[in-house]
């Protein structure tokens, strides 16, 4: 009685090509998540919610940038639907380095606004830090203007002017490039190149997937790893009868008669003559 078993390194192939997959799924689904979720509109619309959607590639990352004058040192702090500073639900933040670094809030990111238009995303923060003797005493806002820029993903964050001379509506405005809003390039591909690719990618994945399947699964050496290879092997031959069926003619052709003309007069055999053998 024989017990067949399958080799200790096969099954360990089998183990990683497993591990591998769910990796593969794990990273994929984190890349998925949507974290400007945890920004929260002042007036909840789905056009804003899409705008939001295109500045997916820039949260989880601050954006810092620090100014500096004869009498004031500033940082400013900025994050996409996330805590640029020490305040939670802050999304930009102003640090003075004269005061022994004191955080001022100037907009939340549970308080937002979202403009998008061609190839721009206007990010509004709002109730902020109240002004001191400015503007009222309203509460900050802090606007950030997102422009497209398909040479650089992620830019530098840049003050553009505080706005504080006012009675009311007061702002910040801040500039930021990046090509996460960049409107889609219409693509340059023919309706020939697409399929090819397409063609091109199935047969890739034939490929790869097959071969794996009989080096792991089955356990197949040389060229039986390539997949179907008794097909292939076969294909030239069956191609070879196909064409004999389709252009040749089965059998040799038999050669019609020949037409012989039929005389109306039947024809006179030439009479013998044996005189000469008659005796004299």
């Amino acid at each position: 009685m024989k017990v067949s078993m399958s080799p200790p390194h096969t099954a360990t192939s089998v183990r990683l090509l497993v591990l591998a997959v769910q990796l593969v799924l794990l990273v994929c689904g984190s890349q998925a998540s949507d974290d400007t979720k945890r920004c929260k509109l002042f007036s909840e619309s789905p056009a804003e919610r899409k705008v939001l959607s295109l500045l997916e590639p820039l949260t989880n990352k601050t954006f810092s940038v620090a100014t500096t004058s004869d009498k004031e040192s500033y940082t400013y702090q900025f994050q996409v639907c996330g805590d640029a500073g020490k305040t939670v639900g802050a999304g930009l933040v102003q640090i003075d380095h004269t005061e022994r670094k004191v955080e001022t809030v100037l907009g939340l990111y549970t308080v937002t606004q979202a403009i998008g238009g061609s190839d721009w995303v206007m990010l509004i923060y709002s109730n902020g830090t109240k002004y001191d003797g400015h503007c009222s005493k309203e509460m900050r806002k802090a606007i950030v203007m997102i422009s497209c820029n398909r040479g650089v993903e992620m830019g530098k964050l840049e003050v553009v002017l505080e706005e504080r001379e006012r009675d009311r509506d007061c702002f910040y405005l801040f500039e930021l490039d990046s090509s996460a809003v960049c409107p889609a390039l219409p693509s340059q591909l023919s309706a020939g190149s697409i399929i090819l690719i397409i063609g091109f990618v199935l047969l890739s994945v034939y490929l790869i997937c097959g071969f794996l399947y009989q080096r792991l699964i089955v356990g197949a050496k040389g060229l039986q790893q390539f997949p179907n290879y008794v097909f292939w092997t076969q294909v030239g031959n069956l191609a070879a009868d196909g064409c004999n069926v389709v252009c040749r003619t089965q059998g040799p052709e038999e050669e019609p008669p020949t037409y012989r003309g039929v005389s109306t007069e039947p024809e006179e055999e030439p009479e013998e003559r044996d005189d000469h053998l008659l005796p004299m």
